[in-house]
């Protein structure tokens, strides 16, 4: 592996200490490739280990394609609801109403049900690959809480809001074992989803140094590579993580070869 493309951050390193199946979250900004990456290694994994993938974004995204289809006024309702999300997660600005609210606050529920059935797979011995990881550190967009940047508009807005922020508390207090963290230039992400806004991707990329996912260990990547590049590179990080987690499997179903591996 070329060092010089993976950095380490351990400068507030902790360890996963849950007991489940590892859980390793692949993070970066829209373009990095994360995706692509998360269902590959996933596939990959599948000749000597349990794995599955599994996806925390919001999912807004493919609602907003399915609306645009409808007949006459598809096209519009996504303009106007973008226009009110983009409102809704810029800092200074207001929430604009408690339908919007409403919406944001649902649609992090979908998220907190997609984390709790990737909870219950680790529980299971599932080893998870994750496409997108929420946190705390950003809020209103990047996966962090989509009421928590903007201004409440009201009593039932700013209450939304803060039972928003617990939900995303109670699942930023699980750490993953490790968070692969892909680094972009936003040309370059934007050359791959040219469908995206370059203003918010390199608002993206600005910010994704930031996130620091409460202190879990994270190796970044350089993603501005050729993919099959960068999905080698995570392939053998996350290898490496896999044997760890099997041979300390081994070592506690078997007092033997626990003795064997100390004499």
């Amino acid at each position: 592996m070329n060092m010089m493309n993976t950095q380490v951050i351990t400068a507030n390193p902790v360890q996963d200490d849950s007991g489940m199946a590892p859980l390793i979250a692949i993070v970066g900004c829209d373009g990095s490739g994360k995706t692509t990456l998360a269902s590959g290694i996933c596939s990959a994994l599948q000749g000597y280990s349990s794995a599955t993938y599994c996806y925390l974004g919001l999912g807004s995204r493919g609602i907003a394609s399915q609306i645009e289809s409808w007949p006459l006024i598809g096209r519009l309702l996504v303009r106007h609801l973008s226009a009110k999300a983009k409102q809704a997660r810029t800092k200074g600005e207001r929430i604009p109403g408690t339908l919007t609210a409403l919406v944001i606050f649902c649609f992090s529920k979908l998220r907190v049900l997609r984390f709790n059935r990737m909870l219950r797979l680790r529980e299971r011995g599932y080893v998870v690959i994750c496409d997108r990881y929420p946190q705390l550190d950003v809020p209103g967009f990047y996966d962090g809480p989509g009421l928590s940047a903007a201004r409440a508009s009201g009593p039932l807005t700013a209450w939304l809001a803060k039972q928003e922020r617990k939900l995303y508390e109670r699942m930023v207090d699980y750490r993953p074992t490790l968070i692969i963290r892909l680094n972009i230039d936003a040309e370059t992400a934007h050359a791959r989803k040219p469908d995206h806004e370059l203003p918010l991707l390199r608002e993206k990329v600005a910010v994704t140094p930031l996130l620091r996912f409460n202190g879990a260990k994270i190796i970044e990547v350089n993603a501005s590579q050729p993919l099959n590049d960068v999905h080698t590179m995570t392939l053998q990080i996350v290898q490496r993580v896999v044997a760890d987690y099997q041979r300390s499997e081994l070592l506690a179903a078997s007092p033997e070869a626990h003795e064997l591996s100390v004499s």
